[in-house]
Order: structure tokens, then C-alpha cells, then sequence
């Protein structure tokens, strides 16, 4: 992508309403423009890193053995009726009718809906388990939205839903989810770290939040320093194995992490005192074993091999797709813009070319362009007419993870310069030697 040819309508002042760092930068790198309040337009830039980060959660999902569904964003009221939630949500739920007086709803999440059709297709215990998702726009009528996409009212979820026979095959389920979470916050770059929660209106005795520190987060959260030194890297996982799932679950619940909403001061006070740490957090998932809540509600029962009739138990997890870009940005930035994980960049390096209209520079640069897009990468090339200064400018607010800058003096050295985003250290090198170090950089992101 030619940078002359794209939409990027960048800002040089930070507009007045926002309030962290994360919704500053998403305006003034034009990815989002408010629609009305908590509603968002997803701008090119935006749309490429939010396509990015769903691309993660499906093909981690789908390793997982979840299976990819779509369900729609409105929803029959008669559904939550029977399941008693119609009532009891709340204002948060944005209630419709519609010109035959039929009351709907524009679904804030998806329990009734995905117990419907279980109910309505599954009917035998050889059919289980069972593990559907599906990534939806969703609505919640926020009473004071606000921080831009971390809390709007109309967001994209990913949530699935399993369905098994047994309590202990659901809780097999919970734990495959927490490790295709984990291993999906590592690709984003994140540190997201499962924590004891409070079930809410979804319901449940058993779930965990994932949380990223941050100063800007809603939550206050109470944990034990060691669990920061954990990662789950590229270790392999069968997710079939019961007892490999259950290990890393041990692995990283057994330290104390909670939310404010389940935090128990004396457990807290247990741990060393040099190991505790109070911080402010963002969710951006949470995972749920609610049993037989839903499929006793609403009959979504299967015959078992003795013939007899049992309600199936159930859980729900939930990733915040949209709430992820905000989450990235407040982990990942500086006072010059957004700074990337390669996992997730809008664009895989930034080409600037210093001197355009002069046709060795305007060569040399689109030669790499052509050879970093041979090569299966989005190298993306600013060939605007604009000073130097205003360029560099634009690379660093938009935060793409490296940038490759050409000019007619280094040219004439026979060198490029490429830099690195998150340290600013740069170096020097023939254009074919940084395409093949970019293309190395990406080979295992």
C-alpha cells in the first residue's frame, strides 16, 4: 500500500474527550471516529488490526477444536424469557419491538440463542462434547461509555459456548479454553493473566477474567509478583489431554491473582510481602463453567447410553476483540505513538523515502516494496511529498514495528537504514540484507 493512496486521516492534536492513552491514539491515527457516543467507525488503519487480532482467536479456536459459526446480532426476547435472564439483565440490554409488536434484543451475549440450537439438532450423549463459537458484534447499553473501544457500547466478542455430559468433561472444556486464551494473548504480544472473578448476570461457581496491567484499567486487582514471570511460549499442547490441560491451568491459577470483586485479604496477606502487588487491570476475556443453568431452563437435554434424560452442562468464554486494540495500546506505546507487537501490526514494516521525485531514491524504495510483497508481507510506503520530519512523525504515531528509510546519501553508500520501533536503534545495510532481516523477523509471528 502506497501511503499517497490510503485513508489515513492522522490528527496532530489529541482530541478533547479522550481520556487514555489508547483512545488518544486510535483518533489521532485515524483507526476509529466516534459515531455517537461509545460507537465507533473502524477506519482502514483500525479495520486491518482488529481483522488481525480476530484472525488470532479463530485459529486458535479452531486448534482448540471449537467450531466457527455466525449468529445474529438480534435476538427473540421469548428465548431470555425462559431462561429468566429478560428481566434481570438490566438497562445495559438494549430492548427493541418491531412492527408486529414482537419484543427482541440486540443480543448482549449468547447463552439462549446457542441453547436453542443445541436443543433443537442435538439429541444423544454420542454427539457430545461439543464446542461452538462465533466472533459477533455485540451491544450494551453502557450508562457512561467512555476510553473510546475499551468501554463502548457496541463492541465485537468472540464467545463460544461448549456443551458436554459430565461436570468433569465441562471443566476439561474450561481448561482447553484458558490454554487457547493464553496462547492467543502471547501472539497479540499480551501478558494477560487469568484471575479469580465474580460470575455476574452470565452466572457461574467456576471462572476466571484475563487481565492486562495497566494504570488505565477499570479494575483493581490483587496477585502474587510470581505469576508475571510465567509464559506459555510455543510449547505444544494437546488439547485432547486431560491431564495436560488441567497442568497449565494449576500452572497459572495456583498463585493468588484476583479481582477487587473476589479479592480475600487474609489468603493475600499469606503471600510474602516483597511478592505482593496491587495494580490496575483491563479485561479483555473471561471464561465460565455455569453447569446446568441454561439446559435445565430451557430442555436442552440428550438421551444417555442407559436411555435415560439429562440436561447437558455447559460454560461460555468470551474474548474482547475490539477491546484487545485499546488493551495493546496501553501496554505497548510511548509518548511519540502506538508501537506495535509484530503479531498484530496493521503493517509488517514502514517504507519512507526521503528524497521522493529523485529517481535512484524513488526507485530503490519501490524495488523493495516489490520484494517484500513478492515475499507474502504489507510493507506500506510513504511517497508522499512531505518533509522528512513529518513523515518519520506519522511512522511513529501509527506504530508499525520496524521501518526501512532510503535516501539518495545512503544510497550512494550502497545502505538503507533500518530502525526498530520499540528501541529506536538503527542500522545500516544493503536493501536486499534488510529484506531478508524483515522477512526473517515475521517468519514465526
Amino acid at each position: 500500500m502506497r501511503l499517497s493512496r490510503y485513508f489515513l486521516p492522522v490528527l496532530k492534536e489529541t482530541p478533547a474527550d479522550a481520556q487514555i492513552v489508547s483512545h488518544r491514539y486510535m483518533l489521532r491515527a485515524g483507526m476509529i471516529k466516534q459515531a455517537s457516543a461509545g460507537i465507533y467507525s473502524w477506519l482502514p488503519l483500525g479495520y486491518k488490526v482488529l481483522k488481525k487480532i480476530e484472525n488470532i482467536v479463530h485459529e486458535e479456536q479452531q486448534k482448540a477444536g471449537h467450531i466457527p459459526m455466525l449468529m445474529p446480532t438480534l435476538q427473540s426476547a421469548d428465548l431470555w424469557r425462559e431462561s429468566g435472564r429478560y428481566d434481570d439483565y438490566g438497562q445495559e440490554m438494549l430492548r427493541i419491538t418491531d412492527r408486529h409488536d414482537r419484543d427482541m434484543l440486540y443480543g448482549p451475549t449468547n447463552e439462549e440463542l446457542i441453547t436453542d440450537i443445541f436443543r433443537s439438532y442435538v439429541r444423544s450423549y454420542k454427539d457430545l462434547p461439543l464446542t461452538l463459537y462465533h466472533i459477533q458484534w455485540k451491544f450494551r447499553d453502557e450508562i457512561r461509555p467512555r476510553f473510546g473501544v475499551m468501554r463502548g457500547r457496541e463492541f465485537l466478542m468472540k464467545d463460544g459456548y461448549n456443551f458436554d455430559l459430565t461436570k468433569e468433561d465441562a471443566l476439561h472444556a474450561y481448561n482447553r479454553h484458558l490454554v487457547s486464551y493464553l496462547r492467543s494473548y502471547e501472539r497479540m504480544g499480551l501478558q494477560a493473566i487469568p484471575m479469580r472473578a465474580d460470575g455476574g448476570p452470565i452466572g457461574g461457581d467456576y471462572t476466571h477474567e484475563f487481565l492486562v496491567l495497566a494504570e488505565t484499567g477499570e479494575s483493581e486487582v490483587f496477585y502474587d509478583s510470581e505469576i508475571t514471570d510465567l509464559t506459555f511460549g510455543d510449547r505444544a499442547v494437546d488439547f485432547d489431554n486431560v491431564a495436560e490441560c488441567q497442568a497449565v491451568l494449576e500452572e497459572f491459577t495456583s498463585r493468588y491473582a484476583r479481582t477487587d470483586e473476589t479479592h480475600d485479604e487474609a489468603l493475600f496477606n499469606e503471600i510474602p510481602e516483597e511478592r505482593r502487588r496491587t495494580a490496575r487491570g483491563i479485561e479483555v476475556g473471561q471464561i465460565f463453567y455455569f453447569g446446568t443453568k441454561y439446559s435445565e431452563a430451557m430442555g436442552a437435554n440428550v438421551q444417555t447410553a442407559d436411555g435415560q434424560q439429562v440436561p447437558v452442562h455447559m460454560g461460555s468464554h468470551g474474548i474482547g476483540v475490539s477491546r484487545l486494540l485499546g488493551a495493546i495500546i496501553e501496554a505497548s506505546h510511548d509518548d511519540k505513538g502506538i508501537i506495535w507487537p509484530e503479531g498484530v501490526t496493521p503493517f509488517h514494516v514502514g517504507i519512507v523515502n526521503l528524497r521522493q521525485g529523485d529517481e535512484e531514491t524513488d526507485a530503490a524504495c519501490q524495488a523493495i516494496y516489490d520484494s517484500l510483497t513478492a515475499l507474502g508481507l504489507e510493507p506500506l510506503y510513504d511517497d508522499r511529498d512531505e518533509r522528512a520530519g513529518g513523515k518519520f512523525a506519522t511512522m511513529d504515531l501509527i506504530g508499525l514495528p520496524w521501518r526501512i528509510t532510503i535516501g539518495p546519501r545512503g544510497l550512494k553508500n550502497g545502505v538503507v537504514e533500518l530502525t526498530s520501533r520499540r528501541t529506536g536503534e538503527s542500522e545500516e545495510m544493503p536493501a536486499e540484507d534488510a529484506v531478508k532481516r524483515i522477512v526473517a523477523i515475521y517468519e514465526n509471528v
